[in-house]
Order: C-alpha cells, then structure tokens, then sequence
C-alpha cells in the first residue's frame, strides 16, 4: 500500500487517484467526487510530516466510500432516488476510524439502491460496468467499490455484505473481498438493509492491506450494541492455531494445535473443508474447475482437504429470502418524504404524500422486498414463513458448527458463475437471487468470509474462491490467505 512519507506526498498519491477517476468515469464508478476535500486533507498530512509530526498508519491513502456510509463529505444516497440530496449530520464510526489513521476518502461509489441486488443495476444512477469486460457486471451490491480497487484507482475501498454484497463483486472483479464475523466492524453510520445480516467489510488488492485495515477498523463500539470486543487485534496470528479443541487422536488436529514448526514439519498446517453439495451442474465448469486446481495447490503444500456433507445448506437461500425482505421492509419503512431525502410534489394529502413519495423514490427491487417483507410478517404467514425461515437459520448455524469441528476453514465458490452480462438477469429476480447462493449461509450464520482471486475463465473473465471460517477467527482466515497470495 503507497502510504504517504518524505518521498510521495500525500497530495501526489490523491491527484493520481482523481486523474484514474476521470479516466475511468465511463465505468460509472463514483456517485460523488470529493476533489477539494481530499487535496485540502492531503495537504495537511503532507504539512504535518515535513515538520515531523507523528502520522497515521493510513497517511496520504486514497479510499473509497461506499454510499451507503454515513459522512457530512457529499451526500449520503445509498444510489437510492429517495435518498436524493440528504446531507448527513453524524459519520459512519468505521470512516472516522480510517481516516484518523490518515485516509483520504476520494469519492462514493455506486451500490444496487439500498444495497438491494447483486450487480449494482438497481441503482438509480445507473449501473457500474465490470473491470474486466465493460459489457458485464460489475457484481453487487458493492460494485462501484469492487471495480474502484480493481482498476487501482484507489488502495482500498469500503463495502457493507449481507448476503454476499463484498465478496461476490470482489470474485467478479479479481480483488479480495472480506465479510468479518458480525460485529467486528461497527455498523453505526451505515444505512441498514437488514440488521441481523448486515456487516461492513472491505476490499483490497492484497490479504496484507486487508489486515492492516482491519486492524485499524474493528473493535467495540459504544454507538454500536452489537459490536464485539476487540479480538481480532488480540487474537493468535497463526493460522495453523484454532480457538478450539484438537479432535480426539487426529493427527491432522494435533499437527494444527502444536503450533506452526511441528505443524509444518509433519506437513499438515490446517484441514480444508470443501462441500460436497455445491459440487453440482449449477456451478460452471471453469469454477468446478478452478476449485480443483487450488485443492491440489493445497494438498502439495501439507494442506488435507475434507469433503463436507452440508445438506442444510440447501435452504439458506430459501430462509435468507424471507429473513432479509422482513428486516428490509422494517428499515425502509422510515423514508417517508417526511424529514429527509426525497419528496414528491404531487401530493394533496399526507398519504399522498407517502404513496408518491416511496412510488417515485424506491426502485423496484426495494419495492419487490418492502411487500415480500410485509407478505411473511403478516398476521397469518409470520409463522408459515419468518417463523420457519428462523428456524432453518439456527439449523444452518449448527451444520456450521459441526462442519469446524471436522475443518479449519471452508472452501466453496462465491458465486454459480462468473460475471454475467448486462441486462441478462436484471428482469428476472429468481435468477438474480440465484446469484447469492453459495454466500448467504455465511451471513446467516455471522462468520467471516473472504473472497480470494484464483485466476480468470478462457475468456479473461475473473474468478474468485471464499475461504469460510468459524466466528471470530477472522485474524487466521485473511493470515491463512497470506499463505495462498
């Protein structure tokens, strides 16, 4: 990461990012550019190491937001049209963590609205186009930070996942993408989508950056209630070392307990789950295959590869499909025109006022959501399907469970294929839907994942594996993944 010093200055390292911008604005990447905020900021970082003053870890380094965290710098849209000229008055904790170290935020970048979809299409300033292939997605609901990474405009950029919103545009774009177990990062100052799922993670160029920021980021929050004290700066940092028990008489779980030298020397540093379920014609072929071929990197260097049985997986996307809209339609339901954002002038009463305003506000995928949110919460379905769908996540959270007793971590595609063209599924929502197969039992459960590029498909297209582990060993997955770089 170019970090700021005697040598590059700060302001140098913005104004490459803002001329990259410009370059690349037909990729639709950002909703704002904050120019003269960034150079002021970066000319006072640049002041403050030539009279030898103490900087941050992050000095001089160019980010980007996603629009959907909370800063007075901008506006705050969420690429929503309800949204549409609300300038905040507080900001999101994990950009006030960043840029005490130093970063400079350069622009917000574009999201499917809300952050509902997963190919940044729903957004009401259009869609980003893919890094790779400008008549692709670029993957969503984080695909203007995904594709500002990728195409190095910036360092870093932020994202928010809940249900797969960071690592599959990082698996699309070829960058590494990390969803922390729930509450590592604050959440206060990030619009919510659905507040049991929702976590903010970021993307990187590298896993080593992806630890530094996460360093910087994660820890308790007194404004967020379901942050988690601050393990991740205080957890073991090698990777062969799990917080559990070794298995009874394993050889494999010995060598992964005794530390990294023993474990090494009888070369089998970690156990590797694959499950077996998602090895189907619904995957492509080129991801089957990229899957085996990073198996076998594993197997030569000491890694065991596991098959899992993990049938319950096959109703995630069921039950997230019914937990989510039910959480969404509560969030969305406070955009009325009313206090902020958006409001419609053609209104002569006060339910004028909501209808038109949420009517010409909302895109249709929040719509589609708000009313499949109200359908399961409704008096007479809220047993036949939240109830159920509640159950099947605690279902899903103990098949994890049980699978890292067997693993240390859990290798599986991110997505069913690779980055799919423009318009192809935008009009069909199960196909959309469909997308975030393989992603949304990990948020479901709260565990962290975390993208990883593994190459590109015959057509130059990227491709990009999710290295899964159990809660808070977040500091052993993005280590392990040092190991894979």
């Amino acid at each position: 990461m170019k970090i700021a010093n005697s040598k590059v200055t700060a302001e140098r390292l913005v104004k490459d990012a803002l001329a990259k911008t410009k370059h690349f604005a037909d990729y639709n990447i950002f909703t704002f550019l904050n120019e003269e905020g960034a150079l002021a900021r970066a000319r006072e970082i640049d002041a403050k190491i030539a009279r030898g003053e103490k900087v941050g870890r992050l000095a001089g380094v160019p980010y980007a937001l996603k629009d959907n965290f909370l800063s007075p710098c901008g506006e705050t849209t969420a690429s929503a049209h309800i949204l549409e000229g609300f300038k905040s008055p507080v900001t999101a904790t994990s950009v006030e963590l960043l840029e005490a170290e130093g970063a400079i935020m350069i622009g917000r970048t574009n999201l499917d609205a809300f952050a509902h979809g997963s190919s940044t299409e729903n957004s009401y300033y259009g869609p980003t186009l893919n890094a790779f292939d400008r008549e692709r997605v670029a993957g969503g609901s984080s695909g203007g930070s995904a594709v500002a990474v990728a195409l190095d405009i910036v360092e870093f950029a932020t994202g928010s996942d809940t249900g797969g919103s960071i690592r599959q545009p990082a698996s699309f774009n070829g960058v590494y993408g990390f969803k922390p177990t729930y509450g590592t990062v604050s959440r206060y100052g990030v619009v919510a989508m659905a507040s049991s799922l929702d976590c903010v993670g970021f993307f990187t160029k590298t896993p080593e950056d992806m630890d530094l920021i996460m360093s910087i980021a994660s820890g308790k929050d007194p404004k967020d209630m379901t942050t988690l004290d601050d393990f991740y700066n205080t957890s073991n940092s090698s990777f062969e070392t799990v917080s559990r028990e070794p298995h009874e008489a394993s050889e494999a779980s010995e060598a992964r307990n005794d530390g990294p030298e023993r474990a090494r020397s009888r070369g089998k540093n970690c156990r590797i789950g694959i499950i077996k379920d998602f090895d189907n014609e619904v995957v492509d072929a080129e991801i089957r295959e990229a899957l085996k071929k990073k198996c076998e990197t594993l197997k030569e260097k000491g890694h065991e590869i596991v098959e899992l049985e993990m049938p319950v997986l096959k109703s995630a996307l069921a039950a997230y499909y019914i937990l989510q809209p039910a959480e969404v339609a509560s969030n969305l339901s406070r955009h009325d025109g009313v206090r902020y954002g958006f409001r419609s002038e053609k209104s002569s009463s006060l339910d004028d006022l909501y209808n038109n305003t949420r009517s010409e506000g909302f895109m249709p995928e929040n719509k589609r959501r708000i009313m499949i949110g109200n359908f399961v919460l409704s008096s007479g379905f809220y047993d036949a399907y939240f109830l159920k769908a509640a159950k099947a996540r605690t279902l899903i959270i103990e098949e994890y469970n049980k699978a890292f007793e067997q693993v240390d971590f859990i290798l599986t595609p991110v997505s069913p294929s690779p980055a799919f063209k423009l318009g192809e599924k935008v009009n069909d929502p199960v196909a959309m839907y469909l997308e975030d197969l393989m992603s949304v039992s990990v948020n479901l459960a709260g565990l962290p994942g975390l993208a990883i590029p593994v190459g590109e498909t015959k057509s130059g297209l990227p491709i990009g594996l999710q290295l899964v582990g159990p809660r808070r060993s977040d500091k052993n997955l993005i280590n392990f993944a040092k190991e894979l770089n």
